[in-house]
């Protein structure tokens, strides 16, 4: 690693949504900019018109947002830098580290198509570069030219990646690059490299489908004279099946994940686990990952994404979660389920009784329902479980419960007064109970349901229970 103060940037194409290995990226470049003091800067590729959108772009940075990773510098606007690019252009023409190419696309793809009828490798040939010597063909009437990066025939380019080691290639296996297309529009490889030398950009972490276009990159800033950065690729990340993260695999939308009930410290901890480790540490804060991050622990091989481990993360952030957050964010969910929050359980109190068996928000909100959902009497399950042999106690517990003490633990020593009374195990009347108070047959300690639903609404149900039984 070099000396320099380090600025890492994101660099993300608007074409669509912020991903799973996108968010990756830039989770990685944010920690080494924070690790070090360094600077962490945002911009938005958004060269390719026809497919970016402003709907895109405010994806990103929502989802940026929910993550937490925040930026000391952007977000940058590739298509606000368009005067920038030409003028470097028009440089490297005065330079001549580039020049005009008058070929058509079908001049380019015929010859393309008799390089491999000889078993050569597809690529330019290099007919409209300027050679001592040279005659260039005669300039076509009416064609516009691109611009073509003059790159080195003879050495090699190499680079320490400081993820997957080094990486030599030869210059002769890398033809001349088009840095400006017919209607002077810059094109991506060249953007990158003016971006990140004018940004001063000195680390660049980025997918491993960028190692193809790093030495050309390399090629063009050494020919401006600009410091070249360090570069890291990391290996995509895999499905459960080892094939390429997609769709159904869960290859959805950074925010997809907010709406799926995921708190954003959890993926942070999960996404930073998927190609870089801390010793056996799977559990960490954000602090302690800015604090231990180091590129040299990045992984060389790709990571398999696991959703069973990412709801296991999750459980564990939401267990550690302040409940009042917790309950700010699952009253929406709940809403949107039919339930009524107000007036009703407080939705603290409730979120501490429930968290513990919920994974995500989502189920949170599911098993919050108990509470909040209007009561349905179940009939077909009152008649299965409110038998005539359990009634007595029923009605010794409603008729006990009317002067005790409303508290979870005056609750439990009641039950048990009654079981030993009556004779009867702990299902035999917790069951009940549940289907006259809650609806249903399965909920969390018993005690502490009726004490959350309060004595008013318990007794008032088990008599109307009773009375309909």
């Amino acid at each position: 690693m070099s000396n320099r103060p380090i600025r890492s940037r994101f660099a993300p194409s608007p074409t669509g949504f912020l991903h799973l290995g996108g968010a990756r990226t830039a989770l990685y470049a944010w920690a080494l900019a924070r690790h070090s003091g360094g600077t962490f800067v945002l911009r938005i590729e958004d060269t390719d018109v026809e497919r970016s959108t402003p709907a895109a772009v405010q994806a990103i940075l929502d989802a940026m947002q929910w993550l937490d990773l925040s930026h000391d510098e952007g977000p940058f606007y590739q298509m606000q830098r368009m005067d920038r690019y030409r003028e470097v252009v028009a440089q490297m023409l005065a330079d001549g580290t580039a020049y005009y190419c008058y070929c058509s696309p079908a001049e380019v793809e015929a010859m393309r198509e008799a390089q491999r009828a000889r078993g050569e490798k597809p690529r330019y040939d290099g007919r409209w570069r300027p050679e001592p010597g040279k005659t260039l063909p005669p300039v076509p009437e009416g064609v516009q030219p691109v611009v073509r990066f003059r790159n080195p025939v003879d050495g090699e380019v190499s680079w320490e990646d400081f993820v997957k080691g080094r990486i030599t290639i030869a210059n002769r296996e890398l033809d001349d690059l088009i840095i400006a297309r017919p209607d002077g529009t810059p094109t991506y490889n060249f953007c990158v490299v003016v971006d990140d030398w004018d940004m001063g950009i000195t680390h660049v972490i980025r997918g491993d489908d960028h190692v193809n276009n790093t030495p050309r990159q390399i090629n063009i800033l050494k020919a401006l004279g600009a410091i070249v950065p360090e570069y890291g690729h990391v290996p995509m990340i895999l499905g459960p099946d080892g094939e390429k993260l997609s769709k159904r695999h869960g290859a959805v939308s950074v925010m997809q994940y907010d709406d799926d009930g995921y708190l954003p410290e959890a993926m942070c901890n999960y996404l930073a686990r998927l190609g870089w480790s801390h010793g056996d540490d799977e559990l960490f804060t954000r602090e302690q990952f800015v604090s231990w991050f180091d590129v040299s622990h990045l992984s060389r091989s790709a990571a398999q994404w696991d959703p069973k481990k990412l709801n296991w993360v999750n459980h564990h952030y939401m267990k550690q979660a302040d409940p009042a957050r917790l309950a700010g964010l699952v009253k929406p969910r709940i809403k949107r389920r039919g339930g009524v929050v107000e007036g009703g359980v407080d939705l603290v109190t409730a979120v501490l009784l429930l968290r513990d068996r919920a994974e995500t928000l989502e189920q949170l909100a599911d098993a919050a329902m108990l509470f909040y959902a209007p009561f349905r009497d179940d009939a077909e399950l009152r008649a299965q479980h409110v038998t005539a042999a359990v009634r007595p106690a029923i009605a010794a517990f409603a008729d006990r419960a009317a002067t005790i003490e409303w508290k979870r633990e005056a609750i439990a020593a009641l039950i048990k007064e009654v079981l030993k009374e009556q004779g009867i195990k702990m299902p035999q009347l917790a069951i009940p109970l549940r289907v006259l108070v809650c609806g249903q047959t399965h909920t969390p300690s018993v005690d502490a349901v009726l004490e959350l639903f309060g004595r008013d609404i318990v007794l008032a149900r088990i008599a109307a229970g009773l009375d309909a039984a």
